[in-house]
């Protein structure tokens, strides 16, 4: 059994040489594999991962490979386990690692930075100048190193959240995408108490952004799009007003809301031309935009109303700034319930079915989680 040289296990969770993971083959094809068990090293543990949320580039990475082979021009990795929004179980502790014990529930962040350059230094992770080389220390599972659709997956201590006993395993899943909204807030300025926030995009990133925004005090949190059931989502999560812009006028009915001035802050999560240019005309002078979602063309933007209007734009990666265990906190907190967006479960061994519901959105599914039975087993009858 699993046993590595300075690694400290235990008898009570027994952890296999090797494992099954979702590796890509082809472009959009996922095989089911065997993998050795990864092994960590100094700051790192092994995380016996019992759920994973699905996120939209997830989508990408399986179409088109993971963003350290498309930026450095390299084949698709055909061995690639993608995935980075999980929870799991600490299996393991590398060398001299005392800050986690074995057994622990623990959320993830995606991001270790190296911790050596400039921007690692100023906290911004996300951004690290050595992106895509783990020789220089940088991770980021299911980017550029292995991640979650996995049954084990190694992590850095630096990225690690535990859970409280009150969250379930799906709830923990969210916990990347409510702070990569947080991360947007932050970016933005960090105190929106009393200010006016528009979401523009109702995804997940979006709804829990109306979520962050409300339990922080944002007054009034206003939120757009075109799916009615996606914005009463919205409201349910703390939206004051909610805009279906194909039957208004999001700009127009934003500055009513705002005494004609405008918002404080817009935290654009759509991503296209037309949104990103209303985000623009609905913010006050002075006041910012957050870009939360990647464009998948060039976009045309009235920059001269920006430029003149004094507005700032700010383009945020993941979840960085330690936004995710300040949204852990809220969540623990049960200032919002950030479920609300958990629409879809299925086991890990049906992957593809899951992606299926991501991709096609089959029923409205806004955010897809898949679990490893196996491991809910193991825990339920540790638990007996």
């Amino acid at each position: 059994m699993y046993q590595p040289p300075g690694v400290k296990t235990s008898p009570e969770l027994l952890i296999p040489d090797r494992m099954k993971a979702w590796v890509l083959g082809d472009p959009d094809q996922l095989l089911l594999r065997e993998k050795q068990v990864p092994i960590p090293a100094r700051a790192e543990v092994l995380i016996r991962i019992d759920a994973v949320a699905i996120c939209a580039t997830d989508l990408e990475i399986i179409h088109s490979g993971s963003p350290a082979s498309i930026q450095g021009g390299l084949p698709f990795n055909k061995n690639f386990t993608p995935g980075h929004e999980y929870m799991g179980t600490v299996a393991a502790l590398g060398p001299d690692v005392d800050e986690f014990e074995i057994g622990e529930r623990i959320s993830v962040e995606i991001h270790a930075g190296c911790g050596q350059c400039k921007r690692c230094r100023q906290g911004m992770y996300t951004s690290c100048l050595n992106y895509g080389k783990p020789e220089k220390g940088h991770r980021a599972n299911g980017f550029t190193t292995d991640g979650g659709f996995a049954e084990y997956a190694v992590n850095h201590i630096n990225t690690l959240a535990r859970v409280p006993h009150t969250m379930s395993d799906a709830e923990a899943t969210l916990v990347v995408t409510a702070g990569t909204s947080m991360y947007g807030l932050t970016e933005l300025g960090g105190l929106v108490a009393g200010e006016s926030v528009v979401v523009i995009g109702p995804g997940p990133i979006g709804l829990l952004a109306v979520a962050v925004a409300k339990a922080l005090g944002a007054s009034p949190v206003i939120l757009t799009g075109t799916r009615n059931r996606r914005l009463a989502i919205g409201q349910e999560l703390g939206a004051d007003r909610v805009i279906n812009i194909n039957d208004e006028d999001a700009v127009e009915v934003v500055r009513q809301l705002t005494g004609g001035i405008g918002a404080d802050y817009v935290v654009e999560c759509a991503g296209n031309e037309t949104t990103i240019n209303q985000a623009i005309h609905m913010t006050n002078r002075g006041g910012k935009i957050c870009l939360a979602a990647f464009p998948h063309d060039p976009v045309t933007m009235d920059l001269a109303h920006l430029v003149k209007n004094n507005i700032y734009a700010y383009g945020i990666r993941g979840e960085g700034r330690s936004a995710t265990r300040r949204a852990m906190a809220l969540m623990a907190e049960k200032r919002f319930d950030a479920t609300r967006i958990h629409t879809h479960t299925f086991p890990l061994a049906d992957l593809p079915t899951a992606l299926r519901y991501a991709r096609e959105r089959i029923e409205d599914a806004i955010k897809v989680v898949v679990v490893n039975r196996q491991a809910n087993v193991t825990a339920s009858a540790a638990a007996e």
